[in-house]
């Protein structure tokens, strides 16, 4: 067995945040759709298998919850966390229907759909996405390198350049951060013109569409 290298892990990372850097405007501009979206209202549902089910479960939480700033708190949906809906489906109708069904019930048009694959090829994400365009939701993903399945099944994907699914997982979770940012900044932009409206002496408003 080859030995290791103390920094090898390190620099692969760099190599593929470097690569990834010039993604950003794509993410800083799904963060700014994804709070126009869930302020008038919609939902963001999301998914992935594995550690890219605890991606897709950070991203609902800082949503639900907050990132940095507090806020009023919005819709969104991990898919997975609900165990008894993804084990009575597996059960039921197969694993590759687990997400796809889900979508069914809570996707509506207008909703995102965004779905986390460090292979771009898992047969669950891939149903999801088939049947949220059927519904008419935007489909976003994250995936490993391309091309693979799963992108060319989105309206838009990022694909991390790295061959180490590690290494994959974590340039998605800078991008959900990135991503919970730019929804941060554009919720504030939302709500300065409505602020100034009331005035500095009135009650603050929640924004209409959060939940």
């Amino acid at each position: 067995m080859n030995p290791i290298h103390p920094g090898r892990h390190c620099d692969d990372l760099m190599r593929a945040l470097s690569a990834f850097r010039p993604s950003g405007p794509t993410v800083h501009r799904w963060g700014a759709e994804l709070a126009t979206r869930l302020g008038d209202g919609a939902r963001l549902l999301v998914a992935g298998n594995g550690g890219s089910a605890a991606q897709a479960q950070h991203l609902t939480a800082e949503l639900v919850g907050r990132y940095r700033e507090d806020r009023p708190p919005f819709s969104a949906l991990a898919l997975h966390a609900d165990t008894s809906s993804t084990t009575a489906i597996a059960n039921d109708y197969g694993v590759q229907e687990v997400f796809a069904r889900q979508t069914c019930a809570h996707g509506r048009p207008g909703d995102v759909l965004m779905l986390l694959s460090t292979s771009g090829a898992s047969a669950n994400l891939l149903s999801a996405a088939a049947e949220a365009r059927r519904i008419g939701m935007t489909v976003w993903a994250l995936t490993g390198p391309a091309p693979n399945p799963l992108e060319a099944a989105c309206d838009e994907a990022l694909c991390v350049a790295a061959p180490v699914a590690a290494t994959v997982q974590e340039l998605h979770l800078v991008a959900v951060h990135m991503l919970c940012e730019a929804f941060d900044r554009a919720c504030e932009e939302r709500s300065a013109p409505a602020a100034a409206e009331r005035g500095p002496d009135a009650p603050a408003a929640v924004e209409e569409g959060a939940r």
